[in-house]
Order: structure tokens, then sequence, then C-alpha cells
């Protein structure tokens, strides 16, 4: 479900139509497509814990290798995608980090800590790392220390990046996959690891799901206390942001486990079980698609303009269609780009195909 709301949200028609809830908070503040990333973080916790179970939860040479190799990988493929299409891209601009490359580096910084902390103390080592990354906020930050241009993570990302390496979409160089913000991301993950816990060790699915909405619901309670000091910021992967996403992704879970499992509503999730028999590849197959569609296949028409096929498709089907409701429009598109990588991800779903990192 992740998944295919991510790659929604990715590929409006256009960004000047989107509806509000499709939109990410100019700063402050979480709409419902702030929740997709940590909910994909989340869940990698979740799975996270059931992967390593056969290796009975402990960081050895066999473990460490496998995460380091994933990390690499995962990240490479992200650096790729930034890179892509190659022509006419130089190495001296190219953004280092981004989705993928924060999944790896959370993924990893947070699978080494699960691995490392008895699971009774991982939450006070998570509370911790959150705790700390505010104070570094605070008190490293200049003028106002959550602000887009006194942050503290801004300044880290450009020493250690450097200015022409990172994102440039908030008007300034700052990146809202920095590296120093990956930090607290990794804290989402260890958030879904010790859900992932509880699961697996709940008798009572009842119980379970009962537990599940407590917790949530605490940590969506803790999330709005500490809002009033550090604010619920996505591009910083503020602390109150972690709790606020890990609330309402264990809700979620919740919820679906009750629906799913313990009532047996089943049949409405074979779409998305496509989506999450193939994540990455998916998502992969995602930018790349909207990338040869922006940047390679374009053509000149009759009055010596560049048509994209992207905005082409956009307007003259979609919007053309719905030239008064052009927020629809663009949804619709978006809605056409998820169906063409679920189509897709069918045949390898079909094909028995699962292809892993």
């Amino acid at each position: 479900m992740t998944i295919a709301f991510m790659i929604l949200v990715n590929t409006p028609g256009s960004w000047s139509h989107v509806f509000s809830p499709l939109r990410h908070a100019k700063w402050h503040g979480a709409t419902p497509t702030d929740m997709v990333f940590p909910f994909f973080l989340f869940i990698v916790g979740v799975s996270m814990f059931f992967s390593f179970s056969k290796y009975n939860q402990n960081l050895d040479a066999a473990t460490t290798k496998k995460i380091l190799k994933r990390v690499f990988l995962i990240f490479v493929i992200g650096l790729t995608l930034n890179y892509f299409p190659f022509y006419n891209r130089t190495l001296g601009a190219l953004r280092i980090m981004g989705v993928l490359q924060r999944i790896a580096l959370a993924y990893g910084l947070g699978a080494f800590i699960c691995l490392s902390v008895p699971n009774k103390n991982l939450w006070k080592v998570g509370l911790l790392i959150l705790v700390g990354y505010w104070g570094a906020m605070y008190a490293l930050g200049t003028g106002d220390p959550f602000s887009l241009e006194g942050n503290f993570a801004k300044v880290a990302d450009l020493v250690i990046l450097g200015e022409s390496h990172v994102y440039k979409g908030f008007g300034i160089p700052f990146d809202p996959e920095g590296l120093f913000s990956t930090i607290p991301a990794a804290v989402t993950v260890i958030f879904g690891y010790l859900v992932g816990l509880l699961i697996k060790e709940a008798d009572d699915k009842t119980a379970m799901v009962k537990n599940l909405l407590i917790i949530g619901t605490l940590s969506i309670f803790g999330a709005l206390v500490w809002d009033m000091y550090f604010p619920i910021n996505k591009p910083l992967w503020t602390s109150s942001y972690v709790l606020y996403a890990g609330g309402i992704a264990s809700i979620v879970i919740g919820l679906l486990i009750e629906f799913i499992d313990v009532r047996g509503y089943q049949n409405w999730t074979k779409p998305f079980v496509v989506f999450g028999m193939n994540p990455l590849i998916i998502f992969v197959l995602s930018g790349l698609l909207v990338k040869v569609m922006l940047y390679i296949a374009k053509w000149e028409n009759a009055a010596g303009e560049t048509v994209k096929l992207y905005s082409w498709i956009y307007e003259e089907v979609f919007a053309g269609l719905l030239p008064s409701n052009l927020n629809l429009a663009s949804l619709l598109f978006a809605i056409f780009i998820v169906s063409i990588c679920w189509l897709f991800g069918y045949v390898l779903f079909k094909k028995r195909i699962f292809i892993k990192v």
C-alpha cells in the first residue's frame, strides 16, 4: 500500500494541480503524503525483525555481510537513478542522497543497532537518539534552529556532501534526505522493528491489535506534546515527526491485522500484494518510467517547441477530458502511472519472480 501511494504522490500530471492531501507540508506540520516515507521505513523495520529471526537476531559475520551488502546495493541503485539518463549529466553536480539512499542508510544503522542492543533496551536507545538529535539541532542551529535557513542539518550536509551534491528544490541548498537527518530516520526503522517483535511474540491477535492501537495513540500524543518544542517536520525528520508517523503507522498496521487476519477481509488486498512482493524494483521502475517520459521520449511540434511524453499524455488525454477539474485530471494521470507499475509487478508476480537485494 505504501509503495502504491508513494508512486501516486510522486507522479501527478502537473505539480500545479494537486489536491492538498497529496502534497507535502511546506515546512512544519504533516499531510497524508508526509506519512508515505516513514511508513516505508517503519515496514522495513517490521520485516527486518522477521528476516533476522533466522539468524536468531544476532550480529555476526553473516548478518554483518548481509546488512552491508544490502546497504551498498540499495544506495548504488538510488545514486544510479539520480544520474539517469546518463547523457548531459555531470558527476560534479550529481545529487548524492535521495529516497533509496536514505532507505539504505537508515536500514543499515537501524539494523546494526537492533542486533547489537537487547530488545528490552531498544526503545531507550531510540529515545536517546531522538533527544540527542533535538539537542544538537537546537544548540547548533542559527537564528530559528528549526527553520529552513537556520537548521544544523543543512550545514552538516553541506560540509560533508558539498553544495553541488545536495537538493535545491527548496530554493536554497538543503537536502530533505540528507545525511544528518538520516540518524533519526533510523529510529523509525527501530520503531518498526519493535512492532515486528510485538507481532511475532503475540499469542492473542485481538490483544495484539489493542496493544498496537494503544502504542500508536500514546506515540501520537507524545509527538503532539513534543511538537510544541521541536515541530513535526518531515524535511528535518524531527523527533516529534518520528513519534507521530510511527504512532500512525502502528495504528494502521493494527487495523490492517484486525480486518485482514482477524476478520478475514482479504480479497481487497490482492492488488497491493503485487506491490509488496517486489517493492524495490517497482519503485525503481516508476522513477525510470517518469525520467524516460520527461527526458528521452520527447519531440518538437510544428511550432518548434519541445514536447515531452509525460506532459503530452497529461495535457492531451487527462486534462483534455477534464478541463474543468485539473486536480482530478492530475490525480488520474498519477493513477495511470501507478497502474503501469502494477502491471509490471503483476507480470513478475505471475511468473513467481521476486527481486531482492
